[in-house]
């Protein structure tokens, strides 16, 4: 596939969540397509990459997939800050990971960049008949705080490259082609060439 931009975009990606909300399997399968029944606990963190290519322009992810792990929690801001962006997972079966999302979100919108791209994500979609937080509840709260929603299914690969290239998009339009390069003079100096820093 020919492309037309040739840039590259090297972006943090952090993984926020309570303990067995699906993270890992998550990334896993937008990864390596795979998904595990059993996946053993992340332990502090994990680390992978992922390169995605749009017409745009490449994107090179570099992923932090965080412990959901309450002893871990101290810890997250080494992974987020600095991200471009952040997915904030729950699992549609369990209000308590909803409740942990929203401090998760809490806690970014204090300590984040104001430019992080944010997604909050419903996960295990496939198991419907044990759903706890309503669709409503989930979009309701991400309108409220201006976060992209969406709801995935790590089993089921539903929505997964989806949320992926949806943040990859909006790490091309946050990051927009220079056409011409950087100007550093746009108009004519006047007087000398010697220019003081900061006076």
């Amino acid at each position: 596939m020919a492309r037309t931009g040739n840039k590259n975009i090297q972006a943090k990606l952090v993984l926020l969540g309570d303990m067995g909300t699906g993270k890992t399997s998550l990334v896993l399968r937008f990864v390596k397509g795979q998904f595990f029944d059993f996946q053993e606990s992340t332990i502090g963190a994990a680390f992978f990459t992922q390169v995605l290519s749009l017409n745009e322009a490449t994107i090179k992810f570099d992923i932090w997939d965080t412990a959901g792990q309450e002893r871990y929690h101290s810890l997250a801001p080494m992974y987020y800050r600095g991200a471009a962006a952040a997915i904030v997972v729950y699992d549609i079966t369990s209000i308590e990971s909803f409740e942990k999302a929203k401090k998760w979100v809490q806690e970014l919108q204090r300590q984040g960049n104001p430019n992080l791209i944010t997604f909050l994500v419903a996960n295990k979609v496939d198991l419907e008949d044990k759903r706890k937080v309503g669709y409503e509840d989930g979009e309701l709260y991400a309108k409220e705080n201006s976060l992209s929603f969406l709801e995935t299914s790590a089993k089921t690969a539903h929505n997964v490259n989806e949320l992926f290239y949806e943040i990859a998009k909006r790490l091309v339009k946050a990051n927009p082609l220079r056409q011409t390069g950087m100007k550093l003079h746009t108009g004519r100096q006047v007087g000398g060439s010697r220019g003081f820093c900061c006076s």
